[in-house]
């Protein structure tokens, strides 16, 4: 391996020779502005989130639910550029020399230029990308610019996959996986976190790549769930919700350093 793939690599192996899982926590560029993304990613890095995924906001989020959504819509109006992202991520792993991955559509690297944005985002520091709606089967020009590039592509998997489809996008992905499920409403989150801990096992059964769950984790509590059964615990709309919240700036970053530290030691099982 090379590049800052590496350093991902390196960062999840840590987590689990320490028996817990990775924090890994997403966080749109460009809201609530450029500058204002930078300092969250920062500040949620210095809090104790392992690795931080970087959303480059898109007109047309399908995989994103109506916080990030709104986020997405801020960003967005407020003029948001790739460059800003690239930025975003270049200044984040300077301050913190942790793994920094990018998670974005399909269609604005396409359009951006598949080459060009490797290069740039290796260039940045940036330790590679998520792309949640790029079928594996069309992806060989992607990861061939990407491992060129030192840049690890995390692949998405969900409930729906069947164990021969596992095999087919654990085997082209590199980093981790992304294990997609929904926490659920109040009441329903005992069997979904059942369904989501049946789909780590499969995952595990298909691959030696850590497994790492989204499915709507915002506390502690559920964070020290999640750690239970899988390599790292994904959080997102937790702290853009707390971000949106919050009535200006500083207090939107102080809301997520707490949340941060709260899910720092849900990992751990401090709760």
């Amino acid at each position: 391996m090379s590049g800052n793939i590496q350093l991902l690599s390196d960062t999840l192996a840590r987590a689990r020779a320490e028996g817990r899982s990775a924090l890994i926590a997403y966080v749109p560029a460009g809201f609530p502005t450029v500058d204002g993304g930078i300092e969250a990613v920062k500040a949620v890095l210095e809090s104790g989130a392992d690795v931080v995924e970087v959303g480059l906001p898109h007109s047309d989020p399908v995989f994103d639910g109506p916080v990030i959504q709104t986020a997405d819509d801020i960003a967005l109006r407020g003029g948001l550029k790739i460059a800003d992202v690239m930025r975003t991520v270049r200044e984040a792993h300077a301050a913190t020399g942790k793994p920094i991955l990018v998670m974005t559509y399909w269609n604005p690297v396409d359009r951006y230029g598949v080459e060009r944005f490797a290069v740039e985002l290796a260039e940045a520091g940036g330790a590679g990308c998520i792309l949640p709606d790029l079928p594996v089967q069309e992806s060989a020009t992607w990861r061939e610019h990407a491992e060129k590039q030192g840049l690890a592509t995390v692949f998405v998997v969900a409930p729906s996959n069947r164990d021969e489809r596992l095999k087919e996008i654990t085997a082209a992905g590199s980093g981790f996986v992304y294990a997609a499920s929904l926490m659920g409403v109040t009441g329903t989150r005992a069997s979904v976190g059942e369904a989501a801990a049946a789909l780590v096992r499969r995952t595990r059964a298909a691959t030696e790549l850590p497994v790492c769950v989204g499915i709507g984790v915002s506390n502690g509590e559920q964070a020290a769930e999640v750690a239970g059964f899988a390599d790292g615990v994904i959080v997102g709309s937790a702290f853009v919700k707390a971000l949106l919240d919050a009535p200006d700036e500083a207090a939107g970053l102080a809301a997520i350093r707490t949340l941060t530290a709260e899910l720092a030691k849900g990992v751990r099982g401090n709760v």
